[in-house]
Parts: C-alpha cells; sequence; structure tokens
C-alpha cells in the first residue's frame, strides 16, 4: 500500500482526487471529453508540524477539504452547464453553498436535541435521553442519504463516488490502473466520509452523555460546540480503522457499520465514470512525480481545458 493516503469526491459529473501536494478534478464534458483541472494545495495547510498534530490535523483537514470540495463541485457545474453559456460560480454559488451548510447543522445537529429536549420529561436516564437524540440524528441521516440517493443526478454523483472508491482501492492494491482493472475492486472504502458522518453520530452520543441534560439552550449551545471535538476523535479513529483494518478483526467489526452504510452513497459506476476517476488520479500522480507522464496519454493542465479520454488498455 502507498505510504501516502489519497483521496477524493464525487462532483457532478466526475471525481476530484487530493495528493500529497496536488489535487485534481476530472470530469465529463458536453461533448464526451474528460476535461481535467489541476492545482496545488495549500502549502501552509499540509506543512505545518502544529497543524499535524492528532486531532487538530483533522479538523484542518476537514475545513481544507471542505473548501478543495466546494470548489471542485463549483468548477464540475461550470463545465456541465459551459455549452449553455452559464456559470455557478461566483459569491451567489458559495453563499448557497454557506446557507445549504447551516441548514444542514440545523437539521443533523440542532434538530436532534430539540426534539428530544422536548421529551426529557418523559425519559427516566440522561443515557435514555442522549440516546433517543442519536437515535434520531441517525434515522435523519439515514433517511436523508436514502431519500437523495433516489434523485437521478444524485444517483450518477453516487456511481462517481463509487468509481473514485473502486480508483483508490485498485492503486492501494498495487493494481494497474485502467477500467478492466479497477472495475473488479468494491466500492466501498475504509476512509470514506459516509463511515466518518457515522462515527460522529455515535461519538456525539458518547460525548454528550458525560454532560448529562442540560437546559434547552444550552443543550443546543453545546452540540455546536463539540463539533470539533467531535470531528477531531472521529477523524482520528477513522485513520485507525482504515490502517489496522486488514491486520484486526476487531476492527474490521466496528468499522463494517459504515461500510455497509456506503451502499446508500455509492452506486456501481459504468465504465466512462471509472475512466474519469482514473483521469483524475492519474493526473495528480504524475504532477507529484509518482507516474511518468509517458505513461499516460493524460496531460496535467492546470485551467480549464479538455484533455483526451483514457484510452482502453488491453
Amino acid at each position: 500500500m502507498p505510504s501516502f493516503s489519497y483521496g477524493g469526491q464525487a462532483v457532478l459529473e466526475g471525481v476530484m482526487m487530493r495528493g500529497e501536494h496536488d489535487w485534481a478534478v476530472a470530469v465529463r464534458g458536453p461533448e464526451g471529453e474528460i476535461v481535467v483541472r489541476r492545482e496545488p494545495l495549500t502549502a501552509a495547510v499540509y506543512r505545518s508540524r502544529l497543524l499535524k498534530l492528532p486531532f487538530v490535523r483533522g479538523l484542518t483537514s476537514l475545513w481544507d477539504s471542505l473548501g478543495l470540495g466546494l470548489s471542485a463541485l463549483l468548477w464540475s457545474a461550470d463545465v456541465s452547464l459551459e455549452e449553455e453559456g452559464e456559470s455557478l460560480s461566483g459569491p451567489v454559488a458559495w453563499g448557497t453553498m454557506a446557507v445549504s451548510l447551516a441548514l444542514g447543522l440545523g437539521l443533523f445537529m440542532l434538530l436532534p436535541a430539540f426534539l428530544s429536549g422536548l421529551a426529557d420529561e418523559h425519559i427516566a436516564s440522561d443515557l435514555m435521553s442522549n440516546l433517543l437524540e442519536g437515535g434520531i440524528r441517525l434515522a435523519l441521516l439515514v433517511g436523508y442519504m436514502a431519500v437523495i440517493g433516489r434523485m437521478p443526478e444524485i444517483r450518477r454523483v453516487f456511481a462517481y463516488h463509487g468509481a473514485e472508491h473502486k480508483t483508490i482501492n485498485a492503486y492501494e492494491a498495487g493494481a494497474d490502473l485502467t477500467p478492466d482493472s479497477v472495475k473488479a475492486y468494491p466500492r466501498a472504502h475504509t476512509r470514506c466520509g459516509t463511515g466518518f458522518l457515522l462515527g460522529v453520530v455515535v461519538i456525539m452520543v458518547l460525548l454528550t452523555t458525560l454532560l448529562g441534560r442540560p437546559p434547552l439552550l444550552v443543550r443546543l449551545a453545546t452540540r455546536l460546540l463539540l463539533i470539533p471535538v467531535v470531528a477531531g476523535i472521529a477523524y482520528e479513529l477513522l485513520k485507525l480503522g482504515a490502517r489496522f483494518y486488514d491486520q484486526s478483526a476487531l476492527v474490521r467489526v466496528l468499522t463494517a457499520p459504515g461500510l455497509a452504510l456506503q451502499r446508500l452513497t455509492t452506486r456501481e459506476p459504468d465504465e466512462p465514470m471509472i475512466e474519469v476517476a482514473i483521469t483524475a488520479l492519474k493526473t495528480v500522480l504524475v504532477s507529484e512525480g509518482l507516474l511518468a507522464e509517458e505513461e499516460t496519454e493524460l496531460r496535467a493542465v492546470p485551467r480549464l481545458e479538455t484533455a483526451p479520454a483514457l484510452a482502453k488498455e488491453s
């Protein structure tokens, strides 16, 4: 397995891959071509010793990944709308993303705490109260994933998510990065953000139980204040789970729910989707000197240009 953990994210008709020094996003354009963008990562974030400390590195990585993910998502939308001459970039798009983030915090963090707080007078113990809150949070999360997964556009994004996982799994296994090779690998991955979200739900229950049952407004405030703490712990546990997955039966049992939950957020990709995911990863590998440019027909390009689709190797 490579020493560095490559990761990525599905976007509209494409995949973003993050390397050690660069990140790249590849998107299937309106005419069927693969369009590539590559950028360097923020050096201050990924080189600082302070920001690499356990628990701190999780928050740093998640914050930077959020920015990269939004940037890649907006760029992929612009590629899809290029034919119509439209664009989703700019303050309006980022404002929409900020509103969406706020709604997400309200739905998945504050609403469960509010509902369980209202029921507190009918609940005998602190543990049961917090278990109820966690159960509501988990039900909302799973229900949301299941509902949006039925939308045709989101199903395609989830299929690209599956392509991203298959490509990373193949690379970490040392397999050839060709569609025929990659498609044989599983679409679940131990470092997936879906498993991270499940970890957040479980850890939130454990920590909030220690706080008992404070008044409702205090309860809501603590849920927001605990987010960085819970995220830092969940990130470290996710890394440990991925590291020891092949070595420990107990780790495999503990990570099984997160892997199972990925059935809701991934779909089986077709070969063109896998080609796009391979393109994104190869662009990063070429830029970081881990893959010779002559080994692929792709050119790593800095801005909106078209790159030829990967040739299918026999």
